[in-house]
């Protein structure tokens, strides 16, 4: 009897899942009184310890290494915080026809938030792109989004939602501007350590952001907030954020050719321009919306999947295009700047992000440094995208 399996080609990621059941964990058991006040402290302390450890995890060296191809990461990061915050703000003609302020705001708040790495390299891997680019372009946005993604949120969302206030900067410089900078500049000396213990800091990185979810929904239940979310309101959430990945798709994928950018370069840009960090969006989310974190973190979860899903498809089309095998004349752009990206590349920096398995191309938590160290060797087809 042949067994039923999901489609190799449509991963569902297993971090998904348990942030899902941490979600119905705070529905039906919700923090509250003492409880609620222990959650609350040990979600400051886990999201403090998140940002530490991003900061000694991404290795500002690689990136400054890579700013000789400037021309490829001012474009993702054009992408990122600027043709995205666009999409969001336009995303405001929806409002109220097929969603409610409180989810258009969390719409806003994930088109604000940087790239990804690790899932931006393993893709780019796949798809036989420029890898090392990848790398620089992904550690660029994790290191501009930790300044610009609050700034964006003080003047897109101001108040509404709990989105910023004066008490809002003075949160995002103690728990997350401090301790990445605290992480960065002891770097040099626990880099090797936690090189060494990725696994367990892993695990400490997922369950951080699990405690930060079940914290964000709990205080949302105590208050009632998602008694204003219907499923028609959830399902035009989803068609809303599908055309928006959409138009980053092809605007990264045709907008690089327009540039002139070869083959393997638009590749990079097409995964590190269109997609958005869960890990890095979730910590931030708590500390700008507070009680209203639930419906705030709630599209960035869902963008997440479709991202994961709609990008190994395309990863996988990419790596069968017409004339990559006999060596295409793109490819040299594929290693233009490896010689600087790469020297770096096996620094010790967090997780393999391709180790010959196709990369962890799922949860990206640990963001700020998956990825660092070696990638598979482009123009051999990849067999998972998913650890």
């Amino acid at each position: 009897m042949t067994r039923l399996r999901w489609p190799s080609w449509m991963p569902i990621d297993p971090y998904i899942v348990l942030l899902l059941g941490t979600v119905g964990l705070a529905a039906l058991f919700p923090a509250h009184g003492t409880g609620a006040t222990v959650a609350s402290g040990a979600s400051t302390a886990a999201i403090a310890f998140l940002f530490f450890l991003y900061g000694a995890r991404l290795s500002t060296r690689e990136a400054l290494d890579g700013l000789r191809h400037w021309r490829l990461h001012v474009t993702v990061l054009a992408c990122t915080f600027l043709v995205f915050p666009a999409l969001g703000l336009a995303a405001r003609a929806t409002v109220p026809v097929l969603l409610t302020q409180p989810l258009y705001q969390g719409l806003l708040f994930l088109t604000l938030v940087p790239s990804t790495i690790q899932s931006s390299i393993a893709f780019t891997s796949i798809a036989r792109g420029n890898v090392p680019a990848a790398i620089c372009a992904g550690s660029f946005s994790s290191l501009v989004g930790i300044v610009i993604t609050p700034l964006l949120a003080a003047v897109l969302l101001g108040n509404s939602g709990g989105g910023f206030s004066a008490d809002s900067l003075v949160k995002i410089v103690l728990q997350l501007l401090v301790p990445f900078l605290a992480g960065q500049l002891l770097r040099r000396w626990i880099g090797p350590f936690i090189t060494r213990h990725k696994k367990v800091l892993g695990l400490v990185d997922r369950g951080s952001i699990l405690l930060v979810v079940y914290t964000a929904f709990s205080e949302g239940m105590i208050q009632g907030i998602w008694h204003q979310v219907s499923p028609a309101r959830l399902g035009a959430l989803l068609l809303v954020e599908a055309a928006v990945l959409a138009v980053m798709l092809v605007g990264t994928w045709y907008g690089g050719r327009a540039l002139g950018f070869g083959r393997a370069d638009r590749i990079a840009i097409q995964f590190a321009g269109s997609k958005k960090s869960l890990a890095a969006g979730l910590p931030m989310a708590s500390v700008l919306f507070g009680a209203h974190a639930s419906l705030a973190v709630l599209p960035l979860m869902l963008f997440h999947q479709m991202q994961l899903m709609v990008c190994a498809v395309i990863a996988k089309r990419r790596a069968h295009d017409p004339g990559i095998e006999t060596g295409d004349a793109d490819r040299g752009a594929g290693t233009e700047d490896a010689g600087a990206a790469g020297s770096g590349s096996g620094s010790g920096d967090g997780g393999r992000a391709g180790s010959g398995n196709g990369g962890a191309a799922g949860t990206e938590t640990g963001d700020g440094a998956e990825g660092s160290a070696a990638h598979p060797v482009q123009g051999q087809p990849q067999n998972r995208v998913l650890r």
